[in-house]
């Protein structure tokens, strides 16, 4: 009772605003208002198993399931709030997108069949520098709402690389082919999802899977945005 009469006076002194439009929200826990998220553009992709996540891979990589939450465009308000999570110390943008991918995701026939999540790991001076991995916080969100274990730990990445964003499709799979390595046991056909955040080439993505498949894993990919040329 006290909490619901205190409410209204912390959101005068401090008020909660989505994040695109700067409206007021009511919950604490709300990040965009309803207009702004649903304007979101949502792809549907783990609806479809040939869709343009899983052409990005084929006769790359044998994947079991790909898939991607949301259209990556700069008119969607979805680059502002990547932007400010990975670049702004906003971790709970990060967590609250991971929730949204995994309401997404529960929507999948697949998804039952996923015994562990793995984030894309940062190297360990970017991650410090940045004060969290933002996959590690996508993986957190979606078992928020998908009870499955995330494993930070599982993949490694041994060099600092950098960064893929303006480089060509050739040298940003030369810039990771050989980053990552493999940290505990993986036999007896476990299936993971790795997750990320934004797909583009997919060199990072199809690195991962490599050593994860070696490793003895069913591989399946799930990113938070799907950017096509």
């Amino acid at each position: 009772m006290l909490t619901s009469l205190l409410t209204p006076l912390v959101h005068l002194f401090y008020p909660h605003c989505c994040e695109l439009c700067g409206t007021d929200l009511h919950q604490a826990d709300e990040l965009l208002c309803l207009r702004c998220a649903q304007a979101l553009p949502l792809t549907h992709f783990q609806r479809y198993p040939d869709n343009p996540v899983a052409q990005v891979f084929r006769g790359r990589i044998p994947l079991q399931q790909a898939s991607a939450t949301y259209y990556y465009n700069q008119s969607s308000g979805l680059q502002q709030l990547i932007h400010r999570f990975k670049y702004h110390q906003r971790p709970d943008i990060a967590t609250w997108l991971g929730k949204q991918t995994g309401y997404q995701l529960q929507e999948s026939s697949w998804i039952k069949d996923i015994d562990l999540l793995v984030p894309v790991p940062l190297n360990a001076r970017k991650e410090k520098q940045r004060g969290y991995n933002q996959a590690t916080l996508l993986a957190r969100g979606i078992a928020a709402v998908i009870p499955l274990p995330v494993s930070p730990a599982t993949l490694r990445r041994e060099h600092f690389t950098a960064t893929q964003t303006k480089k060509g499709r050739t040298d940003r799979w030369q810039n990771v082919a050989h980053v990552f390595s493999i940290s505990g046991n993986l036999s007896g056909g476990l299936h993971v999802l790795l997750v990320d955040d934004v797909i583009t080439t997919g060199a990072t993505t199809e690195a991962c899977c490599n050593v994860l498949q070696k490793a003895g894993a069913r591989v399946s990919v799930c990113c938070l945005a799907y950017a096509w040329s």
